[in-house]
């Protein structure tokens, strides 16, 4: 690299829940700058799974959380070209774009589902996603198991 790494950004903490988490998470769910918008679907979402998952003893903030632990991914596959032939190296995620993949996945998977409005998506996806299904925690097991059935080119890892 010519230029040097870029300072990492310090995000502010949100009013709510006082979590720098979610604020990154709000920041993802955020579409042309409106982040008011956004922080509104994202506590919507957060009462609506409140009010859906009462036999669960924990908070709203604390399902969130275990359902983006839960569709984390731990390996990637890259495409790596040796000689003539495009293999797919599994290779370990670095941790800040561990949680930006989950992210994402989540936001993607709740877009895609069939509902009203968006906060009531993605409370049933972050539902989906702590009891270990939806499409976000399938896309997780899917990249896994890609990484393990390509396990044997991890020597060409770069």
């Amino acid at each position: 690299m010519r230029k040097t790494k870029p300072r990492k950004r310090i995000l502010v903490p949100d009013p709510k829940y006082n979590d720098q988490l979610v604020t990154r998470f709000i920041n993802n769910l955020m579409k042309k700058g409106k982040k008011s918008v956004a922080y509104q679907v994202f506590y919507e979402a957060l009462d609506t799974v409140e009010k859906r998952a009462k036999d669960i003893e924990s908070t709203p903030l604390d399902i969130w959380k275990k359902a983006l632990e839960n569709i984390t991914p731990q390996v990637e596959v890259k495409s790596r070209r040796v000689g003539g032939a495009t293999f797919q190296v599994p290779t370990e995620i670095r941790p800040d774009r561990k949680i930006s993949i989950s992210m994402k996945n989540l936001i993607l998977f709740a877009k895609k589902r069939t509902g009203t409005s968006m906060s009531d998506k993605l409370a049933s996806e972050i539902i989906a996603a702590y009891k270990e299904e939806g499409g976000a925690f399938k896309k997780k097991e899917d990249t896994h198991k890609m990484a393990e059935a390509n396990k044997a080119f991890a020597h060409f890892r770069f």
